[in-house]
């Protein structure tokens, strides 16, 4: 069975399910909690102590294997643990206690949920007799999470923690990736047991199909070579089965046009000629019609969400659909599909690299030239682009693009979620997997600077930049003290607007300007005349605070400047606040509710894709 992981380095050790065991070891639970987590190779969990799991944190103070990262905040932690599986492969871990420690975590675990990330969460709970009574700092986390997590495990008994440990980092990594939750009672951690390993696995009904259907291929391959205008419609999955060599010998042997997900960036090389850009609200011109106008759409690793399909019963009104995912409920779920095939996406692309040769060979090539004209046409006629303020003050594009640029070969690319991470997703141009980290699904304000830091923490060797807003800053950024003190030298660039930018977009387009609570610099009417004109709060002296170094950059001629004296300081966190202008719009964009036909290339700019390609 192919593991299955996001990223594309470092396979995870998995736990065995039969085999010599160990000799029986006389231990606490919490002392059988820690070695199992180095057993299922575990070396970074990112938490934060307090009562009901502080049992677990003094065995763990003696680990020689697994590193542990003190927190400032659990949301931290957990977004921590995601973007060190992001860009690793390998499990997240994060560690909190009951109560209030345990429901800081929901936010990550649902954006992990969301985006498919291979994540196991620890908790500590109350004392299994005290469960059900409102005792201090209890929550029923186990419920709560239900709907969030890919399965979750209330421990009780010591003797049951290595085998629920290695049932719960399995089923993170393997089918479909997802978070665990395992909450161990107090008691279970104090109490006497023994550890041995590995433990016997006892998952009934959890096996992933991975190998998909031959008949299910055949037909696919059918279809694309039959089709006159297909597109490849690519999405995280693909980089999840680390299935991204497969996707360019499959995308180049149809010579089919690629568009990858936001998720997916990186699957597919952005300067590849067959890739057409980034589909969905905020995507390409190209990329939305060329789905729009398509007879045929590949859909690999994808679900169809709202953001890329529009008003969904107007998306791509003349395509057949062939549907590739792990999950068999994502199948269908939005999008009918006539050719549905459940599996891997590694083997599901290799097999249909052979079904297309096979047709190949047998006289059936997809003739796509009439396809590729129209493409070419909307790619030259409406490439992405930006205007430059004519104030003199700094674009936010321009920003990014010159990060991209000077950035170190193999850096990863963390971002928040807004204007910026449109903007970053956009003019950064990624070529190989696992270097764009964002939150997709769930839309996660805050996610970019603990990311960055689990990001860093699990590939020390390569450079780390969070692509922040100043709004999303505001959320996390304590966890800077955190990559300070524990040397992960990420850096961050805060897109400074002085606004909640997307929001104050839409009430720019939407609500005839009127700007309701979305600028950050000011107080309610700006009650407060002596703030007026200060940084509030000031970035650079914030940052400072927290053990970083901390610059400004307000001016395009001092753009390059500050950028490289950021990329050479290696050894401690940096902070750039640049100053930008407040105006800046993310383009295309489809509005929301309406179909992607409707799609602007800029303001008041729509396409003009004529008459003839509609047929």
């Amino acid at each position: 069975m192919t593991e299955q992981a996001t990223g594309a380095h470092h396979p995870q050790p998995r736990p065995r399910s039969g085999g010599q065991q160990s000799a029986p070891e006389h231990v606490t639970g919490a002392q059988s909690l820690i070695r199992s987590l180095e057993e299922v190779g575990a070396d970074t969990v990112f938490g934060i102590p307090g009562g009901a799991i502080l049992p677990a944190y003094d065995p763990l103070m003696d680990s020689t294997k697994v590193r542990h990262v003190l927190v400032r905040h659990e949301q931290g932690a957990g977004h921590a643990a995601t973007g060190y599986a992001q860009a690793t492969g390998r499990v997240g871990v994060c560690m909190a206690t009951s109560g209030p420690g345990a429901t800081n975590l929901v936010t990550p675990i649902a954006d992990a949920h969301m985006d498919s990330v291979p994540m196991v969460a620890i908790t500590g709970q109350v004392a299994s007799k005290a469960i059900g009574t409102d005792a201090f700092q209890e929550a029923d986390i186990v419920g709560i999470t239900m709907p969030i997590t890919k399965h979750n495990f209330l421990v009780t008994k010591a003797e049951d923690i290595p085998r629920i440990i290695a049932q719960a980092f399995h089923i993170a990594a393997t089918g479909r990736p997802g978070p665990v939750l395992v909450d161990i009672a107090k008691d279970a951690l104090q109490a006497r047991t023994t550890f041995s390993w590995p433990p016997v696995m006892d998952l009934p009904g959890y096996r992933p199909v991975t190998k998909p259907h031959a008949k299910q291929i055949r037909e696919a391959a059918k279809l694309i070579t039959g089709a006159k205008r297909p597109v490849l419609y690519v999405g995280g999955g693909v980089i999840k089965a680390r299935a991204t060599a497969e996707l360019k010998v499959l995308a180049e042997l149809t010579g089919a046009p690629v568009t990858t997900t936001l998720m997916a960036l990186g699957a597919f090389p952005d300067g590849h000629p067959l890739h057409v850009g980034m589909p969905g609200m905020h995507g390409s011109v190209t990329a939305v019609t060329a789905l729009q106008k398509a007879d045929l759409i590949v859909a690999l690793g994808a679900r169809f969400d709202d953001r890329v399909t529009g008003k969904l019963d107007s998306f791509a009104p003349h395509a057949k659909i062939v549907h590739a995912d792990i999950d068999p409920a994502e199948i269908g779920k939005n999008r009918a599909a006539d050719v549905p095939i459940v599996g891997d996406a590694r083997e599901v692309i290799a097999d249909l690299i052979q079904a297309v040769q096979k047709e190949h060979a047998d006289g059936h090539q997809g003739d796509y030239t009439a396809w590729w004209k129209d493409l070419s046409r909307w790619r030259d006629t409406y490439p992405l682009g930006y205007d430059q303020p004519t104030d003199g003050s700094l674009s936010p594009q321009q920003v990014i693009e010159r990060i991209g640029q000077l950035a170190p070969e193999g850096t990863i690319f963390a971002a928040g979620v807004g204007q910026h991470q449109m903007w970053a997703a956009h003019f950064i141009q990624y070529e190989k997997p696992a270097t764009w980290l964002n939150s997709g699904g769930a839309g996660t304000m805050g996610y970019a600077v603990p990311a960055a830091m689990g990001a860093k923490a699990g590939a020390p060797g390569q450079t780390v930049w969070a692509i922040d807003g100043d709004g999303c800053f505001q959320m996390t950024n304590q966890e800077l003290t955190t990559c300070a003190l524990n040397n992960i030298p990420i850096k961050v660039a805060i897109i400074n607007n002085g606004a909640l930018g997307m929001v104050r977009q839409w009430q720019t387009l939407f609500y005839n300007q009127r700007y309701s609570n979305t600028v950050l610099h000011s107080g309610p009417d700006d009650v407060n005349p002596q703030a007026r004109g200060t940084r509030v709060p000031d970035f650079v002296k914030l940052s400072e605070a927290m053990g970083c170094v901390g610059l400004r950059c307000e001016s395009p001629d001092d753009l390059d400047k500050v950028i490289e004296e950021a990329n050479a300081i290696n050894d401690r966190p940096v902070v750039i606040d640049f100053v930008v202008h407040e105006d800046a719009m993310v383009w295309p964009m489809v509005a929301a509710g309406t179909s992607n036909d409707e799609i602007m290339a800029a303001r008041d700019v729509r396409p003009d894709f004529g008459d003839s390609e509609d047929d």
